[in-house]
């Protein structure tokens, strides 16, 4: 999705810049803050110096609880990001459709 994106607006993608270090279980049934938890230490930065001052979009397809994006973006600033922004595909929300 990044990266399709990012060919529409022509803006870079460095989609493998974020990995993950660690397996986490699966977040569905779980709190927020065991969510947070699941998270935690789960990213890194593969090479800060790719991040360092640069403004950083997080692409996400579902946004839940923000768990993942909050440590995503947690990892992002500790390498230096100067900006971090989230799009997001989908929110999962508590509305109902009549």
């Amino acid at each position: 999705m990044a990266r399709y994106l990012s060919q529409g607006v022509r803006i870079p993608c460095e989609a493998d810049a974020l990995i993950r270090q660690r397996y986490t279980e699966s977040q569905v049934g779980l709190n927020l803050a065991e969510r947070d938890q699941n998270v935690r230490g789960a990213f890194a930065v593969r090479q800060p110096q790719s991040i360092r001052g640069k403004a950083v979009l997080l692409i996400d397809d579902v946004y839940t609880t923000g768990a993942t994006v909050k440590e995503c973006a947690r990892v992002l600033q500790r390498a230096g990001a100067e900006w971090i922004g989230v799009y997001t595909l989908a929110r999962v929300g508590t509305a109902t459709l009549h």
